[in-house]
């Protein structure tokens, strides 16, 4: 029993991350790294319907600047 009680006292560290935890990661809103998911702006890890971010790549494509929108900042109107 006290290996269950341990368990539920340590952190988890997970090698993949929610949406919740990308945003807090980034410091954006949900619907922010949602739509950052969505749009393929950051590498995703995608099981069936769900969507996961791989830490290691997260903080490689940090490192590497992010990556940029068609136009710089801001979308042109297609």
């Amino acid at each position: 029993m006290r290996t269950n009680e341990a368990k539920k006292n340590k952190p988890v560290l997970t090698r993949l991350l929610t949406l919740e935890q990308l945003a807090e990661v980034l410091g954006v809103t949900y619907p922010r790294a949602a739509q950052l998911a969505r749009e393929n702006m950051i590498p995703v890890v995608r099981l069936g319907r769900q969507v996961r971010i791989d830490r290691a790549q997260l903080e490689e494509w940090i490192a590497n600047g992010g990556k940029r929108l068609p136009g710089d900042w801001k979308r042109t109107a297609a």
